[in-house]
């Protein structure tokens, strides 16, 4: 969708207006800043690619920007308005060497940093790379991507279990609902079908066991191994705007973004009965409450999507066993619980898609528990059971993902394997392809407006573009080693292509017609699942997406 509005954050001055002139972080700092300065080490003088950041005292909203080749940083003027700032920084290895704050008045400020080496590198880790730094061969390590979805690699790199402890643990996670973590919210499964969700599979928990055994600190109190890190944004990797909203609920899992084309960013809540709205003008973010179906099952929402017309917003409310419509004006919550008969205690409706429900009046979804494909008629709100996604022969694929085309058939995005299928909705057959690559566990995607689909390989570390013309699928590998891209979104022509990492904290931008990639280091540890595109101007586009873990959502504004 091209939005015709760039939302503007007017309480903090966030216009916006140099990034989207395009203008590069050199270009910025010989215009008019609110901010300036030159990071230096000891160890390497003036230091490109830090990440430096600027919250304002009593604000929701943080700003970063990115330092130059000559380790120069600068901060537009229209995007810190005059007020207290504290500032903080991201450079693998090293830290401020004090605290630092600076005041930010109407004729600027300019304040240099210094930094020094960390001493305890733990905390800093990215997932990716502790998977990069720990021994071990890729196989193992490539099992470890089902762990990131609740919780850090650290805790259990960091750890002191031995091999019997955790297999325990393999089996307990595997109770625990997908929307659980560590500091809240843990949600066990009922008993039922599908009541075990280990993260490890059961004829990979013996081997696992042993590996990560004797990589934690099962034995010794010290790591036996030396740390590697990801190199500091360079180039055009440097050239970014990244603005970063606090939700109000600490306890917020924002899954799923997506944008309304008054420029309202709408999200779910992956461990809460909430669908949130937040106004970029404002910073202010709402919470809508959603009915709880079933008191005693876990609680959270997967997909948010909108209506062609977007008079409604629609939610899968995963193990409340259903879906939800939410008036994008009144905010009025209807709710389509599954019938009866088709309900258990692991039922679960993790996707819908109503984004061409305008072609035959009806809204996809699905029933995990037996991978299930249902629809609702908008009119009636009745369901419909088509059953599980088969082809001719009778083999089934059974779906993650499920965007819709433009006549709403329905893709299927096999994350347990490596295929896509595509069901026709009017005869219900379903054709399967194959991806190139092995082990690609296609996850989430879009449809473009050519019709084509594009989506994330999360097992191939890619991502994938099917052409239903030509049958044919093209794969785009990740420069990064340890992405594991969960979601695709393309901007309004597709000629750029975006995906988020769950392990790495980057997002990353593709050029289709050169093939080449450009990664955005974010601030701050960030789980990246559903992204968003927004068109601001011609050739200029941000990424939106939410912080699972950090309760926020993060816009990222290229300047190149």
């Amino acid at each position: 969708m091209r939005l015709k509005h760039f939302s503007l954050f007017a309480s903090a001055s966030l216009l916006g207006l140099l990034a989207s002139a395009g203008l590069t972080t050199g270009a910025l700092a010989d215009t008019a800043a609110a901010l300036t300065g030159q990071v230096t080490s000891a160890e390497e003088g003036a230091m490109e690619g830090v990440l430096v950041s600027a919250k304002k005292d009593g604000s929701t909203v943080t700003v970063t920007v990115v330092t130059n080749e000559k380790g120069e940083y600068s901060f537009p003027a229209d995007r810190l308005a005059a007020g207290h700032y504290a500032i903080t920084i991201r450079a693998a290895g090293y830290q401020l060497d004090n605290a630092k704050a600076v005041d930010v008045t109407a004729s600027g400020a300019k304040t240099d940093l210094k930094l020094v080496k960390i001493k305890n590198l733990i905390p800093t880790l990215s997932n990716a790379e502790w998977l990069m730094s720990v021994p071990g061969s890729d196989t193992n390590k490539g099992l470890m991507a089902g762990c990131v979805s609740c919780h850090t690699l650290q805790r259990i790199f960091t750890s002191s279990h031995d091999a019997g402890e955790f297999k325990t643990i393999f089996q307990r996670m595997g109770g625990y609902s997908p929307g659980s973590a560590p500091t809240h919210h843990i949600q066990p499964l009922l008993p039922g079908k599908r009541a075990d969700r280990s993260p490890m599979p059961a004829n990979a928990q013996g081997f696992m066991a042993d590996w990560l055994a004797s990589v934690d600190r099962n034995t010794t109190d010290t790591i036996s191994y030396d740390f590697k890190l990801l190199p500091r944004p360079k180039g055009a990797s440097t050239k970014v705007i990244i603005t970063e909203y606090d939700l109000p609920r600490p306890d917020t899992q924002p899954h799923d973004v997506i944008l309304d084309r008054d420029g309202m960013v709408w999200y779910s809540d992956f461990s809460n009965m909430y669908a949130g709205v937040l106004d970029p003008k404002t910073g202010k973010a709402t919470d809508i409450p959603i009915p709880v179906l079933k008191p005693e099952e876990p609680k959270g929402s997967l997909e948010i999507g909108l209506e062609p017309d977007q008079q409604h917003v629609w939610l899968a409310m995963m193990y409340q066993a259903g879906i939800a419509r939410i008036d994008r004006k009144t905010h009025e919550v209807n709710t389509y619980p599954f019938p009866k008969e088709w309900d258990s205690t692991t039922a679960q409706a993790s996707m819908v898609s109503p984004q061409h429900s305008d072609i035959d009046g009806k809204v996809w979804t699905n029933n995990q528990e037996e991978h299930h494909m249902y629809r609702v008629d908008m009119k009636t709100g009745q369901y419909e059971n088509l059953g599980p996604s088969t082809n001719p022969a009778g083999k089934q694929i059974s779906a993650y993902g499920m965007p819709t085309d433009k006549f709403n058939n329905v893709y299927q995005l096999e994350f347990g394997g490596a295929a896509i299928g595509y069901r026709d909705a009017k005869t219900g057959i379903t054709t399967i392809y194959q991806t190139p690559l092995k082990n690609s566990k296609p996850r989430r995607g879009r449809v473009d407006d050519q019709n084509r689909l594009w989506f994330a390989e999360y097992g191939a570390n890619a991502i994938g573009l099917f052409d239903p013309r030509t049958a044919e699928i093209k794969e785009f590998q990740l420069p990064t080693k340890y992405s594991f891209p969960y979601d695709v979104a393309t901007n309004a022509d597709a000629s750029e292509v975006w995906t988020g990492s769950m392990l790495n904290d980057q997002v990353a931008r593709l050029d289709v017609k050169t093939g080449k990639f450009t990664e955005y280091l974010l601030p701050r540890t960030t789980n990246i699942r559903r992204v968003y595109v927004q068109d601001i101007g011609p050739g200029k586009t941000a990424l939106w997406a939410g912080s699972n873990h950090g309760a926020s959502i993060v816009k990222v504004e290229p300047l190149n």
